[in-house]
Order: structure tokens, then sequence, then C-alpha cells
């Protein structure tokens, strides 16, 4: 008998799709419920009638989040964030990961540098530290204090460094008989043969700087400064009665908590929606091989 068509085998691939789906159900309802509670009435809401379909549809929620010239200034910040700071981090990403990706042979200092990364990325000197030399270097309350201070992340550099790893060393050996100099090598050989890891570690970036809020919150005087997540927290969930008129408390009469904070969840997550299929195929593969050495 194939083993592959045993009935051992047949059991096996029944309960192991029944636990996905189970475990996908359990992931994708409550988004399904929250979506729900986005489209309902602040009245059908607050009295438990929504559950995974809209109850008196309405659009009120996303007005008030979308519909305001603050938002789409925040939304802008938030947009050239992720197309300024994506790339400073993947070129610094790359050029760091790939000179500590060598062995001491080839690269003296390498477990040094190794070392230092690793440390900065363990322990901090807190926030008031951080906040006073960011301070110092007068870029507080710019564009560049929500780029320059997480240029590097050294999480990135650990995985993308072990992926350079795997790449055979003859492949690099025969491009230097050919002529090829260090840079050629790195752009157009490693950097090529790693697209599975920089498309994964482009996607971390991604969600990092769009989902990021704290940072603007502490670094931006000026509300019009605002990345997106910063504006939505001080609007929806803190309620900054500063940064809100007349005309939004008249609409806080037709929503709710619920219903305004489910509409920023779908509101702040959609762009990262709409970018992960184009690099989840890419996920496992970058993660799983740029982890399997140290």
């Amino acid at each position: 008998m194939n083993r592959h068509n045993s009935p051992g085998r047949r059991v096996f691939l029944i309960l192991n799709y029944t636990f996905l789906i189970l475990l996908g159900l359990a992931c994708l309802l409550p988004l399904i419920n929250v979506l729900a509670i986005s489209f309902s009435s602040s009245t059908a809401v607050n009295a438990g009638k929504v559950s995974l379909w809209p109850v008196e549809f309405n659009l009120d929620s996303y007005r008030f989040v979308v519909g305001k010239p603050e938002f789409v200034e925040s939304f802008l910040v938030s947009v050239k964030r992720v197309l300024v700071g994506v790339p400073v981090n993947m070129v610094l990403t790359i050029l760091v990961a790939y000179p500590l990706s060598k062995e001491r042979g080839t690269f003296r200092f390498r477990n040094y540098y190794v070392w230092y990364f690793i440390i900065t990325m363990l322990f901090s000197g807190g926030l008031i530290p951080w906040y006073m030399t960011i301070r110092a270097t007068g870029i507080l309350d710019t564009f560049w204090a929500l780029i320059l201070p997480a240029a590097v992340p050294i999480f990135n550099v650990i995985l993308l460094l072990n992926f350079f790893k795997n790449i055979p060393p003859e492949i690099e050996e025969a491009a230097r008989i050919d002529g090829s100099g260090v840079w050629q090598s790195l752009w157009r050989i490693a950097v090529p043969l790693s697209a599975p890891a920089i498309a994964t570690l482009t996607l971390f970036c991604i969600v990092t700087h769009w989902n990021s809020w704290f940072d603007g919150l502490i670094l931006m005087n000026n509300p019009a400064h605002y990345p997106l997540q910063t504006y939505l927290q001080t609007i929806i969930v803190n309620r900054d009665m500063s940064l809100i008129n007349v005309a939004d408390l008249t609409q806080w009469a037709a929503i709710s908590d619920r219903t305004s904070r489910a509409a920023q969840v779908f509101v702040a997550m959609l762009p990262v929606m709409l970018i992960y299929p184009f690099l989840q195929k890419y996920f496992s593969q970058g993660i799983v091989m740029g982890s399997v050495k140290g």
C-alpha cells in the first residue's frame, strides 16, 4: 500500500486541515466582527446586536476618521515616512549585514562589531537619554526625527547577515576572478540572491514605520507633523479635546467609542493589507533561511 494513501495519512490530513481551518477562523472572525462594528450604528453596537454583519449600516465613523484635512495631512506624513524610511532602513541594513556576514579571516574585527550591534539591541539608555540625544542633533519636531533614530534595525541586520552566509562563497570567488570588486559582488550577486530575505525585511520596515505612533507623539510638538497613527491615537483613542472642533463634537453624537475605534483599526491596517499579498510568498523563506546560522 502506498504510504501516501494509507489510512493513517488520511486521518492526519483530516486532523491537520481541520486544525488549520479552525485556527484561521479564530484569526478571521474577530476581524470580521470589528469590521461589522465599524459599519454599524452606535445604538446597535451599544445594544450588543452586532456580530458578523453590520446592523443599521452607516459610514459615520469612517466619515469622522477620514473626512478631515488633518487626517489627509497625517496620512501623507505616514506615506512619506514609509517612502523615505524604508529605503534608508534597507540600504543601511544591507551595508551593515554584508561585511558582518564574512568570516574573521576576511573581516578581522567582525566579531567585535557583531557584539557591538547585539549589545545595542539588548540594552538602551532609556527614554530620556534617547529624547535628549535627538534634541541635541537639532532634528526634534522635524520629519527626520521619525527616520534617523531607527535608521539601522539591528534585528533585521542579524537576519540578513545570516542569509548572506548561506550564499556559496564559490560564487563570489568566481566573480572576483572575473574582475568583480566588493561593491559589484554585493549589489550584483549577494542582493539579488537574497531577494526573499530583503522582501521580508522590507515588509517588516513598512509595518514598523506605518504602525509607529509613540515616536511621533514624543518628538513632534506641532500636531500638523503627526504621522497617521499618532493622529488617530490623539483624536480617537485619547480624545485630545484641543484638536477637536464643534463640528467634530456634533459627529461624536452619532458614533461611539467602539465604532470609531473599529474604523480606526481598518483605516490604519488597510495599506499594509494591500501590500502584504505581494510580499507574502517570500515571508517564510526569508525568515527561515535567515535564522539558521549564528
